[in-house]
């Protein structure tokens, strides 16, 4: 039987037209941060002085209203831009980079008084039969030496009119701490660049003044500032514990991040590494303020003393670090009510018509407040009353100074070696 004969296909099909093409797999773009990144703005020039009326400044933000009144506000703007302004100035810039021959004669004089400052803590030793973990009274007795001699520090600067000096040294008073509750923070350190706010508004300082104001000046501040609160134990003002970012400081960690934007090899992971503390603090803010912050802890461990700071480590960029920065110094000092009630308002730093007066509010200047004084302020939508001794979210814990835990822990020999969580 004859087999049918199958005739072979005159072509072969072409299967890359029946396979579907393989492409490379879409990443998925970084999720975007829905807070925008705060520019800077540009600093408006200096007033026309003739035409100021000096007045000793004063609380203005004392309502809701007034806080919203201050956020569109020129004055808003005004230390928005100074602050981002500094930071801008130190971007890839370490300290050693500014010599003393780098800084012009206002600059050397700031230096001095802040020289002058410490000499009156060294003359001005804490009572140590108090024997408390939290702020030690003999620091009223330095912020009294303080106030004495501000009139003559202020000659210093220039200034003649005895108004003016009443305006400007208010705000360099404040920075040093609270002297009804024996605390410092954020505020008082803000207080600080208010001051020399005031200084660039009366044209003492410069543009050109920048970048040894933030690597001469306020490292100096800093250092000034360290001294006070392991002499006094000065409390944190308003801690969040470790929620928060800092017990104390928030500017060195923004112009510390601006200082190493571009860095060639220092991360943000380095600041695990002791070696890279050791080596690299003197000259990079954030690191220096890392290494300091371990040094008052009676725990070892970033993560288990300050998980935000561990958290923030894990960052790709120091570029993505300084936009936090600039983000969380918006969200946590200037919108933030809490601390935003306690900035003081002049002539060089205005308040806006319709904000209240201290006398219409009905409380006193928090400096003659007594022990334990409040002042009521709306928040929130109900009266809130801020006392010495706050223990809700608005203001804060009041807790003992760290250092001096980490000071009594060296008293009892166990200074050496800080304690490790067991399971670390």
């Amino acid at each position: 039987m004859a087999t049918q004969q199958i005739d072979p296909p005159s072509t072969i099909p072409n299967l890359k037209d029946k396979i579907p093409k393989l492409e490379p797999r879409r990443r998925r773009p970084a999720p975007s941060n829905p807070v925008p990144l705060p520019e800077t703005p540009v600093l408006p020039p200096p007033p026309d002085t003739s035409s100021l009326k000096f007045q000793i400044p004063s609380r203005r933000i004392l309502s809701v209203k007034d806080h919203d009144l201050f956020l569109s506000s020129p004055s808003y703007t005004l230390i928005l831009s100074f602050v981002f302004g500094l930071s801008d100035a130190v971007i890839d810039t370490p300290v050693s980079a500014v010599k003393d021959d780098d800084c012009s004669p206002a600059i050397k004089s700031i230096l001095s008084i802040l020289d002058e400052a410490e000499a009156l803590v060294q003359a001005t030793p804490p009572d140590d039969s108090e024997g408390s973990r939290f702020g030690n009274k003999i620091f009223r007795t330095f912020l009294d030496k303080a106030k004495a001699a501000s009139p003559s520090w202020h000659q210093k600067l220039g200034l003649t009119s005895q108004d003016a000096i009443s305006e400007v040294e208010t705000y360099l008073n404040q920075s040093f701490g609270n002297r009804t509750r024996i605390d410092y923070g954020s505020g008082h350190e803000l207080n600080f660049i208010i001051w020399l706010l005031c200084l660039y508004q009366l044209q003492i300082i410069k543009r050109a003044d920048f970048k040894p104001l933030v690597l001469k000046v306020f490292i100096r501040y800093l250092e000034l500032m360290r001294t006070i609160q392991s002499t006094y134990y000065l409390e944190p003002a308003g801690s969040h514990g470790v929620w928060g970012l800092d017990d104390y400081q928030f500017l060195p960690f923004l112009f510390g991040a601006s200082q190493l934007l571009h860095h060639p090899f220092i991360t943000p992971l380095a600041i695990h590494q002791e070696l890279t503390l050791e080596e690299f603090g003197h000259d990079f803010m954030y690191l220096g303020q890392v290494s300091f912050v371990n040094s008052t802890k009676t725990v070892k461990g970033l993560r288990w003393h300050s998980p935000m700071l561990d958290d923030i480590s894990s960052a790709k960029s120091w570029n993505k670090i300084e936009g936090g920065m600039r983000r969380m110094f918006v969200a946590e000092v200037l919108r933030k009510l809490p601390v935003a009630q306690h900035f003081l308002f002049g002539s060089l730093v205005p308040a806006v018509e319709g904000m209240s007066t201290e006398s219409e509010a009905g409380v006193s200047n928090e400096e003659d407040e007594a022990e334990g004084g409040a002042i009521v302020v709306e928040h929130d939508g109900h009266k809130h009353v801020h006392t010495a001794n706050s223990w809700g979210d608005c203001c804060g814990i009041k807790v003992p100074s760290a250092i001096a835990a980490a000071q009594a822990m060296r008293k009892n020999g166990a200074g050496e070696t800080l304690r490790r969580i067991p399971f670390d």
